[in-house]
């Protein structure tokens, strides 16, 4: 009985060293990751990772990513736009290069306040905001929050509704595994769980999976996922989107199998400035899985 227990204990011990992943140095991460065009600016007391591309004196976009992403999600869109806009964008607290938050807050007011202070510190009196699934979140509040600051808003299969598992004015219970994510970040989870978020799933690139490991490995980032996790609390959107008054384009893939493309009717009826474009056989990242088909409806919102 001693053996057979000494023998599962030799297992069990042999499976947490393979699965364990530390944080990556961060040295090795900004080398990689954090060249040319990308600085480092500190605002609101964090140290922000961003890119601030295109001339300084055309429109301004700014670009949220969504949870557990980085600004890279943006490349094409970026590459683009920065012809004739000046595109920022930047890694949100907790998250990518710009990694924990010292304060340990990263409530949305905390971003929206990050959000604020970036645009004080750069100058930017007004811009378009673009927020992809969190970051739709995180744009629509600034927008209602502060209207002066916001010419045009742009949500890329946002959340914010309530839906199944996901209550309003409850704080979220983040599963065993999930507590577990500081310890281990095993390939055979993380590549399905990002698949998911394909409506093509071989569009999934190789790079892109390994970008997301990488900044998910980065110094605090799978520590301050989980303390983001508990200090999510959603509130009922509507009220907040009824006082928006930019105009609004709603961009979703109608294989968007993480935040429902029906969830785009609940939007439309609390925003009366808001029109919707469909995206045909495309999940919740448009602007990774289908960037030319997606960025059309795009630049022509923003030229019209």
């Amino acid at each position: 009985m001693i053996a057979i227990v000494a023998l599962l204990l030799v297992v069990l011990l042999g499976a947490c060293v393979r699965l364990y992943a530390p944080d990556k140095p961060r040295a090795a991460l900004e080398a990689k990751y954090a060249r040319p065009p990308s600085t480092f600016l500190e605002v609101a007391g964090i140290r922000l990772h961003l890119r601030d591309t295109g001339p300084r004196d055309a429109p301004v976009l700014v670009m949220l990513h969504g949870f557990g992403s980085s600004l890279e999600t943006w490349d094409v869109w970026a590459d683009q736009l920065s012809a004739d806009h000046r595109v920022i964008r930047f890694d949100l607290p907790g998250f990518g290069l710009t990694g924990a938050d010292p304060t340990g807050t990263y409530t949305d007011a905390r971003t929206l306040s990050v959000l604020l202070a970036l645009l004080d510190r750069l100058g930017v009196q007004r811009a378009a905001l673009i927020g992809n699934s969190m970051g739709g979140r995180i744009a629509a509040a600034f927008a209602a929050a502060h209207p002066d600051r916001v010419s045009k808003l742009v949500l890329v299969s946002p959340d914010g509704f309530a839906s199944p598992g996901i209550e309003y004015d409850k704080k979220h219970d983040v599963p065993l595994m999930v507590r577990a994510l500081p310890y281990s970040l095993p390939m055979f989870m993380l590549r399905p769980t990002l698949e998911a978020a394909y409506g093509d799933p071989s569009k999934m690139t190789e790079a892109s999976l390994l970008r997301t490991r990488d900044m998910m490995l980065a110094p605090g980032v799978r520590r301050a996922v989980i303390a983001r996790m508990q200090q999510t609390v959603l509130r009922d959107p509507r009220p907040l989107l009824a006082r928006i008054t930019a105009p609004t384009l709603l961009l979703w893939g109608d294989k968007d199998a993480l935040v429902p493309i029906s969830n785009a009717q609940d939007y439309l009826a609390a925003m009366p400035n808001a029109r919707l474009v469909t995206l045909q056989g495309v999940g919740h990242l448009p602007q990774e899985e289908a960037s030319a088909e997606s960025l059309a409806p795009l630049r022509a919102f923003l030229d019209s």
